[in-house]
């Protein structure tokens, strides 16, 4: 009986060390959790060079720590969202060209591009702009327009890798990436155009081409597909169904029949742009492909031409709804214009 009385002491003795180690673990634990959080909101390093960051606008949190992450600005993309959420600023971040250095820790950096502290306009070209548009977009962004219309000129730009399929005697149109690029009080529009053909010089790899040459195309015929598919859709599922439909066109040969491309022809020469506008660009009336692109082109775009998706469709149309109805029958096609299509298309 006297061994029984003692085991209760005992016991109790016991849960309290289990509790207690217990606790330790927990709040060693939340030690280091924490240890390791305010570690990675350390600068990189006492570097003083000066890094230029360009923040893309509608850049998500995650995009950004990845970008100063590959810029070896931060130790650590968890951390530094976290902070930024800690701080409530995830909807702060400001695009643009900013100046860090490696010697600045986490807290300096989210203020720099929370508080706008850029060193540089971002002009942004978006994707489907033709080449007036481009014109445009240089001028707004504070260009002059006599030195824009000398920056497109083509001539300047012969030896760029991006442009070896390009026939000698046409514009930039189709070439000109669509993307942010930086503007200081230094920069020439010239240099905006390079960057876009070095943008676009990336997204045409060896194996794209390659891709290209295996669905019967050049880069620069690639090019021209790639920005009627620009111009026809915006939803990234459709883009390889829409270039699938005019790939089994230019075999059978049957015409591209692309609105896109008869109302390029037409806003060329200042015309209302019209299906039945006699140009070289309407293929509602000629055959194969246009003399040249209608505008610039997305990756997204250049991809869906170099593997586009294996359908047996002949037609779409883009309906009311912002939707794309395939059809492999004219008579389908119809059908579906007349039910999707009523006010894009007058019906």
């Amino acid at each position: 009986m006297k061994f029984s009385h003692a085991r209760g002491p005992r016991r109790g003795r016991l849960l309290v060390f289990v509790l207690l180690i217990i606790l330790m673990l927990i709040g060693g634990g939340t030690y280091a959790a924490r240890r390791y959080y305010f570690d990675n909101l350390k600068a990189v390093s006492n570097s003083q060079t000066t890094v230029n960051v360009t923040i893309p606008k509608g850049s998500s949190l995650t995009q950004v720590a990845e970008i100063l992450k590959d810029k070896q600005l931060i130790r650590n993309t968890w951390a530094f969202q976290q902070y930024v959420r800690n701080k409530g600023l995830q909807d702060k971040i400001l695009a643009g060209t900013y100046a860090m250095k490696p010697s600045q820790d986490v807290p300096a950096i989210v203020e720099i591009i929370t508080e706008g502290m850029i060193t540089s306009k971002l002009v942004t070209i978006t994707p489907g702009q033709r080449i007036d548009q481009i014109e445009q977009t240089l001028v707004n962004a504070g260009f002059s327009p006599e030195s824009v219309k000398i920056a497109l000129d083509p001539a300047q730009y012969a030896d760029h890798p991006a442009l070896v399929d390009k026939p000698a005697e046409a514009s930039l149109e189709g070439y000109i990436f669509p993307e942010s690029f930086q503007k200081t009080a230094e920069s020439t529009p010239q240099q905006v155009i390079t960057a876009a053909l070095d943008e676009m010089q990336r997204r045409l790899t060896p194996d794209r081409r390659a891709a290209f040459v295996r669905q019967g195309l050049s880069a620069h015929e690639a090019v021209v597909l790639a920005s009627i598919v620009e111009r026809e859709v915006s939803a990234g599922t459709d883009r390889t169904q829409v270039a699938q439909v005019f790939l089994r066109r230019l075999r059978m040969p049957m015409r591209l029949e692309s609105d896109a491309t008869a109302g390029y022809g037409a806003i060329l020469v200042n015309q209302e742009p019209t299906l039945t506008f006699d140009s070289d660009y309407n293929t509602y009336l000629y055959d194969g492909l246009p003399p040249g692109p209608i505008s610039n082109v997305s990756e997204a775009s250049l991809q869906a031409v170099a593997q586009p998706a294996t359908t047996d469709w002949l037609y779409f149309v883009s309906g009311d709804d912002g939707n794309t109805y395939f059809s492999k029958t004219l008579q389908e096609h119809e059908a579906l214009t007349r039910q999707h299509c009523k006010k894009l298309c007058g019906n």
